[in-house]
Parts: structure tokens; sequence; C-alpha cells
């Protein structure tokens, strides 16, 4: 399985970014998709995930209404709209892929994970 990750830029705070997530290898079928994001000089924290059957949706509660994950289970493709960014949100922004669990916030759960795409915020 490999994973690619794009859509990070530069953006003023207050705007918006979609990231994209393409999944590629085997047969695709996992349990969640899931977006993560590492600040420099911090751990890598949760953002949100998705289940891939089922559609069903998980955000963290710092982030709920700002940003939503959504997937695409033709294309294998998961995406991250991002509205109303702050200098906060600024960030190396990664896709990862579990198949073993439904909506975990572990990053430890994940067995696939992208490169990485930076998001930065600008004032």
């Amino acid at each position: 399985v490999q994973l690619q990750a794009y859509g990070g830029g530069l953006v003023q705070a207050g705007g918006s970014l979609r990231l994209s997530c393409a999944a590629s290898g085997r047969t695709f079928n996992p349990s969640s998709m899931g977006w993560f994001r590492q600040a420099p000089g911090k751990e890598r924290e949760f953002v949100a995930a998705i289940s891939w059957s089922g559609g069903i949706t998980l955000h963290a509660d710092s982030l709920k209404g700002r940003f939503t994950i959504s997937r695409d289970v033709a294309m294998n493709m998961v995406y991250l709209q991002m509205n109303g960014l702050r200098l906060e949100d600024t960030a190396v922004y990664y896709c990862a892929a579990d198949f073993s669990r439904i909506l975990s916030r572990d990053r430890r759960t994940y067995d696939y994970w992208g490169q990485g795409t930076l998001v930065t915020v600008s004032s």
C-alpha cells in the first residue's frame, strides 16, 4: 500500500485548503483512513478519521466545525477540507491507513503512512 498526500501550501489566516490523499497498491480496503498533523517541535496529533465502508467520521474536538474529512471509495481517495485556517494549524499533514481498527485516534494503530504535505498559515 502506498499513500500520497498532497494539496498543502501557503495560505493566509482565515483561508481554506483541501488536502488529498491517494492510495495505491494492493486491493485497498482499510478499516479506516485518518489524517494527522505534526507541528515543529510537537508530537504528531490526530486530526480526523473516516471509516472506509460506512463513511462514519471522527474529528478532533478542537477542530470540529473547521476541518472535514471525506473519502471517495471508488477512487481510493481521502480528503481533508480545512476552513478558517489559523496560524496554529501550520504543520505537516499526514494521511494514514488503518487495517484493523475503526476510527482510531491513536497513531500507533495505523499501518501505512503517506509522506506528508506541508501546510503553512501566514498572518
